[in-house]
């Protein structure tokens, strides 16, 4: 039972990096319909920015972690001022984007890798928490509940911007239709900046944590996120950030627990079956809701 109760929490730390990579995911495809494949690299930089800070700077945990949100957070908004404002102000569709994304990704990708070296690197002993916590006899790492206790304030504050707050009246408004959001007073670019900023932050957030948790500060971190990110926004619902939250630590439980008592070989398998099986049974995830409206 103890095992179980472990294995448990090792997928709720699991889950909680994929559920804030999957706010910051949904963000953006929610408010600025963008599906954007270049998300993972800003999950990558800035693991390779928090590194950096760490080694090269020597700044303290927390200043390096908030140095990787930054660098997120302005990668999301360079690659959004150029390679999606553009298509935006021309009227190009979702597909357009896609491709556009698709191509900053191999362009980040292969400047992140450049710039590991193509090496895994890891963060210096004594640079973060390494504190082992208990329950009984069961171990607490102190990364692991940091993850989940950052994953939780992230859900409940942007919840709680988006939902009760003018600006995420202006992000729904932006979301559903900019040119009918414009007429009503609301300034469509300085949402989609901020909307953009604030996803790439979240995801950063993501990677700095993962880069933390995993000792892989590579060009590859995002990838698994993005792309387990990607399904937990399907499964919770496009348009509602607990869904994505929640849906994010349950594919995390399930991946761990298969991984511990089924075979490691199905441990992806079941993240995409249960993501074939919402989309057939409920397209629009757990919290989606009739009539999609975006953010």
């Amino acid at each position: 039972m103890e095992l179980f109760a472990e294995q448990v929490l090792n997928g709720c730390a699991l889950g909680a990096l994929y559920a804030l990579f999957a706010i910051g995911f949904g963000l953006v495809f929610a408010t600025l319909g963008i599906l954007n494949a270049a998300h993972g690299t800003y999950a990558s930089w800035a693991a390779i920015a928090a590194l950096a800070a760490t080694e090269r700077l020597g700044l303290p945990f927390p200043l390096a972690v908030l140095a990787g949100v930054v660098a997120g957070g302005l990668l999301a908004l360079f690659v959004d001022q150029v390679a999606f404002q553009p298509l935006r102000a021309r009227g190009a569709g979702m597909l357009a984007a896609l491709i556009t994304s698709i191509a900053f990704w191999i362009i980040l990708d292969s400047l992140a890798g450049f710039a590991t070296g193509q090496q895994s690197l890891s963060f210096p002993q004594g640079s973060y928490p390494a504190r082992m916590y208990h329950l009984g006899t069961m171990p607490l790492p102190a990364m692991q509940l940091l993850t989940i206790a950052a994953m939780l304030v992230a859900t409940f504050g942007i919840h709680l911007l988006v939902r009760r707050s003018r600006f995420g009246a202006a992000m729904r408004a932006v979301g559903w239709n900019g040119a009918a959001a414009a007429l009503g007073g609301v300034n469509p670019r300085m949402v989609v900046l901020a909307t953009a900023f604030l996803a790439g932050a979240t995801s950063g957030l993501a990677g700095v944590l993962a880069g933390i948790s995993t000792q892989n500060v590579s060009f590859s971190l995002g990838e698994g996120l993005l792309l387990k990110g990607f399904a937990a926004v399907v499964v919770g619902g496009y348009d509602d950030v607990r869904g994505a939250a929640i849906a994010g630590v349950a594919l995390g439980i399930a991946e761990v627990i298969t991984a511990q008592y089924l075979s490691t070989s199905l441990r992806d398998g079941i993240t995409y079956a249960l993501l074939l099986g919402f989309l057939l049974v409920r397209p629009r995830g757990l919290f989606g809701r009739a009539g999609f409206v975006r953010a």
